[in-house]
């Protein structure tokens, strides 16, 4: 497992600026788990400003005359209509309809970049590759020339701004390449609004040798760096499923409930028959789902759920895939993220989750439901 480019030059620093308390795996890469107490960090990406490391993303190219089309081709969302310095949302699929691969694609122009995790990309090129027959299309990773810092809560404008990099208004997925007058002398970036209009959050893409003084000069800013604990604290409860985790290749889109990945006008491409399939007859038998607890539940992944009805048949009706704890003492709540049978998910209904007792709760969970050690009331989005 590599280091991301971040945590190389954090640890070629030796004892200054932002170092982490600790280093694991995530999402393909190996970077920070935490930089202090990861609830403080979970506040400050809903309250303040918190910056955290994305060099855990890869990014792939794709040009030539025919990249357009034969991409539309590939993936579930509309590539042919994106205009340049936009993004969308995607799946990549098998013949199946079932989802291989995750990700962003942006039209740069000359360029398609498609966006995802490391613990994907291999997949995504060798799919690519085996689709690229008489085509124009030339595919590159470009992961190594490029990395990324990610900022998100209420104060991320402001925060860049301080630091120097000044963003216009901006929709969600919009690339837009700064009018820098910083302190970080960083030779070249670029700035992509996160996907949730309700929420400000941004990435910012840059040579692997400018993410040192780039970090540095955003947190002297403002901003309060963030390990993958508070990421995955962040995920959970605004509700978005992490590829690997909560979806996996033997999910169907429409399970999934993210429905800004699929859209039904853009005509054929890699398991679309399948998609439309279920759209025409009905839904799926079983929904992407939150549940909420009280207190501090240990549930590992993979926990069954059941309905709960002791005086009948307390039969299976899904499975948990993501946990997260919020809060200290009496104010600990734990949400999960699963799917659950469609006939037993309605928002409110009580479940079972192991020995633990758990109502499905829409998502992003309700503002009034989590607080966590400073009582900040959780924002919706992500």
């Amino acid at each position: 497992m590599v280091n991301t480019p971040l945590q190389d030059a954090i640890s070629a620093q030796g004892a200054g600026g932002a170092r982490p308390a600790q280093l694991n795996e995530y999402r393909g890469a190996a970077t920070a788990t935490r930089f202090a107490d990861p609830r403080e960090e979970f506040s400050a990406l809903l309250n303040g400003c918190g910056i955290y490391d994305l060099g855990f993303r890869a990014r792939v190219s794709l040009t030539g005359d025919d990249r357009v089309r034969w991409l539309n081709g590939m993936v579930t969302n509309n590539v042919r209509d994106l205009a340049v310095g936009q993004g969308v949302y995607a799946f990549l699929l098998n013949a199946q309809g079932r989802i291989l691969a995750d990700m962003y694609v942006y039209n740069r122009g000359e360029t398609l970049v498609v966006e995802t995790d490391r613990s994907q990309v291999e997949k995504i090129i060798a799919t690519f590759d085996h689709f690229i027959i008489m085509d124009d299309v030339e595919v590159a990773n470009i992961s190594e020339k490029e990395t990324a810092l990610g900022l998100a809560g209420p104060r991320s404008r402001e925060v860049l701004k301080a630091a120097g990099i000044a963003v216009p208004e901006m929709q969600p997925l919009q690339v837009a390449t700064p009018q820098c007058g910083c302190d970080c002398k960083c030779v070249e970036c670029t700035v992509i609004r996160g996907e949730n209009a309700s929420q400000e959050s941004y990435e910012i893409w840059l040579q692997p040798q400018d993410i040192y003084q780039t970090w540095q000069a955003l947190i002297a800013a403002g901003a309060t760096p963030v390990g993958s604990e508070a990421l995955e604290m962040h995920r959970i409860a605004a509700g978005i499923p992490l590829y690997g985790v909560d979806i996996r290749e033997r999910d169907l889109p429409q399970e999934t409930e993210q429905m800004r990945a699929l859209n039904f006008n853009k005509g054929c491409y890699v398991g679309q028959e399948i998609v439309e399939r279920i759209r025409s007859r009905g839904n799926v038998h079983r929904t992407f789902a939150g549940f909420l607890m009280e207190g501090a539940a240990e549930i590992p992944a993979g926990t069954k759920i059941t309905s709960g009805d002791k005086d009948k048949d307390d039969k299976e009706v899904g499975e948990v895939t993501s946990v997260a704890i919020f809060g200290t003492g009496p104010e600990q709540r734990t949400v999960a993220l699963g799917y659950i049978r469609r006939e037993a998910g309605a928002p409110g209904r009580e479940v079972m989750i192991g020995n633990a007792q758990a109502s499905v709760t829409q998502l992003p969970v309700d503002s009034g439901a989590l607080r966590h050690a400073d009582d900040a009331v959780l924002h919706k989005g992500y």
